[in-house]
């Protein structure tokens, strides 16, 4: 990523919190009760899962999962591709560069000086083409393609995308089913609202930063869509901000594991039954990571507002309705222009008159 600047990581609210608890994993949930083709005891396995589920939602916003069904060639495919694409020199990688009319593709934060992420990153969408709104101005009605942009080189590197995405996405419904279920809703309830799924993953590269004290490989925030499935390396660097006590907690790499987290979406549908979580992962000098993330998100046209059935006399509805594509749009030109506002968040749609 070219010279090293001190002066680049400077401002104190990105520097990593030298206090973090190391090592403290969190919830790590077996999905085999409702993988296996055994019956026995079959419904009681599946009580006991939802109430986990329901319990890691709650308490930590975060979990892990294993026997969760993706098969694992199609995980080292997909690992290897990424290695192998971010691995090559960079004016190749740049050959498949997003801009603002086409987000999607290759983007490292050499070419944004007042970015403190020190990463490499190629996007794609879910459903090609995807649609969202084209503006995030409230009247427009204009929708735009999301269109991917697959590099020529490694080979195989679309085949290896596209397999272990629609494996993710198998296993994301499976996820939203069960949180449905320990929400007291039908497992089905919330699958109408991916019909044309806005989803999206992300393939991460972290070089090795020599004044990694200084630097995040991603900042502290909250994803704003529906759920994130993560598969990390075994080189780790993902941190928690735990509920309890605002302490920042190293996530441990299981073996096989992909890490589960809610989103703003899930808080918001939940009428804050469950919390989404501010994460953010730090950089390394001694060895180079890599991370993919799957953003489970809906159709662009969902309105997004507390559940009917999760709200009452004695929970009132918290959040005013948003357009989940206008807020997605929103959010997208912010993070590419690097606007000098404060970028959209729940909050700005929550009723403070309760």
């Amino acid at each position: 990523m070219g010279e090293v600047d001190e002066s680049f990581f400077q401002e104190t609210e990105h520097r990593p919190k030298l206090s973090t608890i190391e090592a403290e994993n969190i919830p790590l949930i077996d999905l085999s009760p409702v993988l296996t083709s055994d019956t026995s005891n079959t419904s009681l396995a599946i009580t006991n899962l939802v109430a986990e589920i329901g319990d890691a939602c709650r308490n930590w916003g975060f979990f892990q999962v294993i026997n969760h069904g993706v098969p694992a060639t199609c995980r080292e495919n997909i690992e290897k591709a990424s290695r192998e694409f971010f691995l090559q020199p960079t004016e190749e990688k740049r050959k498949v560069s997003r801009d603002e009319d086409s987000p999607m593709g290759f983007y490292d934060t050499e070419h944004t000086k007042n970015v403190r992420d020190w990463k490499e990153v190629f996007d794609f969408v879910v459903e090609n083409p995807t649609m969202l709104p084209a503006s995030h101005e409230p009247g427009d009605m204009e929708l735009k393609e999301l269109v991917n942009k697959w590099p020529q080189f490694p080979t195989g590197f679309r085949e290896a995308c596209e397999e272990y995405a629609r494996g993710i996405e198998k296993l994301s419904y499976k996820l939203l089913e069960l949180i449905a279920l320990s929400l007291g809703l039908s497992s089905k309830r919330l699958n109408s609202c991916f019909k044309d799924q806005t989803s999206s993953m992300r393939l991460n590269y972290y070089p090795v930063c020599p004044i990694h004290h200084l630097a995040l490989g991603v900042g502290r925030h909250k994803d704003s869509g529906a759920l994130t499935v993560l598969a990390q390396d075994d080189v780790g660097g993902l941190e928690v901000k735990r509920k309890t006590d605002g302490e920042w907690i190293q996530v441990k790499p299981t073996p096989d594991a992909y890490l589960i987290n809610v989103g703003d979406i899930v808080q918001v549908w939940s009428n804050d039954r469950y919390e989404s979580v501010e994460h953010r992962a730090v950089a390394s000098s001694k060895k180079e990571r890599f991370s993919i993330p799957f953003f489970f998100n809906p159709s662009h046209y969902v309105m997004v507002e507390p559940l009917e059935e999760l709200t009452s006399e004695e929970s009132p509805v918290k959040y005013k309705a948003y357009n989940w594509g206008k807020f997605n749009t929103t959010r997208n030109l912010s993070n590419f222009k690097k606007l000098n506002v404060e970028n959209i968040q729940i909050y700005h749609f929550r009723i403070h008159d309760l």
